[in-house]
């Protein structure tokens, strides 16, 4: 399991590298000079170039000096440099935020889109307060009042990017039948839970299907609950990061962006899909309207 602090945006930070990296070695520039010209250790041009943390403008300026880039080059990715070092919005929750779990959230909110399997619980991002304050009681049983409200003020601030103004991200959600019949919370929870799926479902950006019972065996067996991350492609063609599959366990989570590892999730994915047998999303309301009268009766 991955357990790493991070600070600044993810997301820059790994595009700033890699586009660093691609810089110097266009330019045949050795480790060794790029770290002399900034006056640091090698370490130091290995852990930009890994987008291990946040990185100044002015070594990214001397960098692109280096390198020989353009005005226009250098002055784009002094700027990128800026967003590496800013705070998230869930900076002032840090302390109820598990270390493994910043990352994931600088990497929500630059995505473009995102493909979710779930089999135990309705995702974060779907989930009405109460709902999110049962689940959150149940894993801490101890839990103060402000911790409480603090946990919920990010769970409910995460869901703030289905609904913005600006390129919303595309989303692709498979939940199983058995996340709309278990009541967390209760009937009344579950009832306005599963109400909001199925208004969640009629949003242009989100394509929401419950896979059910019937469907038997299928691809989500094997690999439990998981994420992947897709990332905007700017004008060049390339995506800014490389797609990533987030995979939490019970103290930490997996982060996977290796194009093989990456593709077999995305295979399962689309097997879990098709299981749904429910092209139009038809099927999945009809459970959802049903499930939340039922829960509400």
């Amino acid at each position: 399991m991955v357990a790493r602090k991070h600070n600044g945006s993810t997301v820059h930070r790994r595009q700033l590298g890699r586009m660093l990296k691609e810089a110097r070695l266009q330019s045949g520039v050795s480790i060794s000079d790029a770290a002399a010209a900034i006056q640091r250790s090698n370490s130091t041009v290995f852990r930009i170039e890994g987008g291990d943390g946040p990185t100044r403008g002015p070594e990214v300026y001397v960098l692109c000096q280096t390198y020989g880039l353009s005005v226009q080059m250098t002055e784009a990715l002094v700027a990128v440099a800026r967003e590496t070092t800013s705070r998230g919005w869930w900076a002032p929750h840090r302390d109820v935020i598990p270390e493994w779990f910043n990352l994931y959230l600088g990497m929500e909110q630059s995505a473009s889109e995102f493909r979710w399997y779930e089999a135990e619980v309705v995702p974060g991002t779907f989930q009405v307060e109460d709902y999110t304050r049962a689940i959150i009681a149940d894993s801490y049983p101890n839990i103060d009042q402000s911790d409480m409200h603090a946990r919920i003020a990010v769970r409910q601030q995460r869901q703030a990017l289905l609904l913005r103004d600006i390129s919303p991200p595309t989303i692709r959600a498979v939940i199983n039948e058995a996340v709309v019949r278990r009541p967390v919370g209760g009937r009344r929870v579950m009832a306005a839970q599963c109400l909001r799926l199925a208004q969640l479902s009629t949003l242009p950006n989100i394509e929401l299907r419950v896979l059910p019972f019937s469907a038997g065996l299928h691809a989500g067996v094997m690999t439990g609950p998981f994420t992947i991350l897709s990332f905007p492609a700017p004008e060049s063609g390339r995506p800014s990061d490389p797609p990533t599959v987030y995979v939490e366990g019970y103290v930490g989570a997996l982060y996977l962006d290796q194009e093989d590892e990456v593709m077999r999730y995305d295979q399962a994915f689309d097997r879990i899909s098709a299981a749904t047998g429910d092209p139009s999303g038809d099927k999945t309301r009809e459970i959802l309207w049903k499930a939340s009268q039922e829960a509400d009766a």
